[in-house]
């Protein structure tokens, strides 16, 4: 029931640790009121799924607070500081 388009973004952010939209910034940082607000009608329909999905099939340290979800982003840019080193 996640729309395709929502669950390839969070995929890429947990896979490339790739900058989000407001929306799934908002459902991956915690924040229930910021995701219902930013949410098109599609995934506001699907939001327990997709909440589901974070729980049970990314990593902890990815999502939870809006540290979490910049240290992950921040993680990517460190990395690619070191390409080529």
């Amino acid at each position: 029931m996640i729309p395709q388009r929502t669950k390839d973004a969070i995929d890429r952010y947990v896979n490339d640790h790739c900058r989000i939209g407001g929306f799934l910034k908002a459902v991956l940082s915690n924040d229930l009121v910021q995701s219902f607000g930013l949410a098109d009608e599609e995934n506001r329909k699907a939001l327990f799924e997709i909440v589901s999905y974070v729980y049970n099939e990314i990593p902890g340290n990815s999502w939870g607070s809006p540290e979490k979800v910049a240290n992950w982003i921040a993680a990517r840019d460190a990395d690619s500081d070191h390409v080529g080193t």
